[in-house]
């Protein structure tokens, strides 16, 4: 079999799985797939083998198996997962492992799949947000956003994707809608007027295969995330802001949507939604089918449609 080999960090997760099956189906692009997993006998994995994949074993905490598993390949997209151990110093050190193989064995692109450090934007000396685990603001985006310098240190050629809230998040998580006093559901998140991007999770693995095939021209580059359909992916240029590894605090180069429609395309003024305060903006979801309406302060607008059910439970 002939093609550049991409090795997918996470293949049985919801970002690396929607890659993996994106490459698989564009059969004829010149890619292939090496999904890395802890679990090559997991029914995921099998499934992915079904479709072609080269299946093999590798640990994000093992920079030796990351070393074989990388081996030969064109293309690497790194992810972690920050849910299943809550630290972000453990985040950091599986960036550094993946990071460090990369180098290693000489890939021609990776992808790190990270967040924005808040603490540029709320430094651990503003009171105004609590600091966790002694070193954080929020700790599942500061500690992928440390982790980048370990890819621009040792000079790896490197896009960094900027993912976002998942809207399957708003199925599962205990993020979905409730019961209010008068009997309507409300989906209700206290961001004030702020804007949410968002995106199916499956659609980032698609996006991600797009930087691929871009080839060199987004390495280097932060790149961000938002779309509202499971309907492919759609290139759409942003005016240049910044290339990775500088100070400034503009979030990104480019915007990749999954589709022409995008609910919420990213801005330039950082993480916002993630921590920002104020009133809480309420979705109130009426009985009529297929009609929501959306609530901030007094004003209301209609929205059609509603969250994929996919399982945004894994990276």
């Amino acid at each position: 079999m002939t093609g550049k080999i991409i090795a997918v960090v996470g293949a049985t997760g919801a970002q690396g799985g929607g890659l993996c099956r994106a490459i698989l189906k564009d059969k004829n692009a010149g890619y292939r797939v090496r999904a890395l997993t802890r679990n090559t006998e997991s029914v995921k994995a099998k499934e992915l083998e079904k479709m072609g994949a080269e299946v093999v074993r590798a640990d994000v905490g093992d920079v030796e198996s990351l070393k074989r598993a990388f081996h030969g390949a064109h293309g690497a997209f790194c992810v972690t997962f920050f849910w299943e151990h809550f630290s972000p110093e453990k985040e950091v050190a599986e960036a550094n492992n993946m990071a460090i193989a990369a180098n290693h064995i000489g890939v021609e692109h990776a992808i790190w799949s990270t967040l924005e450090d808040t603490r540029n934007w709320v430094p651990l000396s503003d009171s105004r947000m609590p600091t966790l685990h002694g070193n954080y603001k929020v700790p599942h985006f500061d500690g992928k956003g440390e982790a980048n310098r370990a890819f621009t240190e040792l000079g790896v050629p490197t896009t960094f994707l900027l993912t976002s809230f998942y809207w399957e998040n708003l199925i599962y998580f205990g993020m979905g809608p409730k019961k209010g006093p008068d009997g309507n559901l409300y989906i209700t998140l206290p961001m004030g007027d702020k804007k949410l991007p968002g995106i199916a999770s499956g659609d980032i693995g698609k996006c991600a295969y797009a930087i691929f095939r871009k080839g060199r021209e987004f390495l280097g580059k932060t790149v961000g995330l938002a779309g509202d359909h499971l309907t492919g992916y759609q290139m759409a240029a942003c005016p240049p802001r910044h290339t990775a590894g500088t100070a400034s605090p503009v979030r990104m180069t480019w915007a990749i949507c999954s589709s022409s429609s995008v609910t919420s395309r990213i801005t330039s003024a950082g993480p916002a939604a993630s921590i920002s305060r104020g009133p809480s903006t309420r979705r109130c979801i009426h009985s009529r089918p297929g009609l929501q309406r959306t609530r901030t302060g007094s004003r209301s607008r209609r929205m059609h449609g509603g969250p994929r059910e996919n399982s945004a439970t894994d990276p």
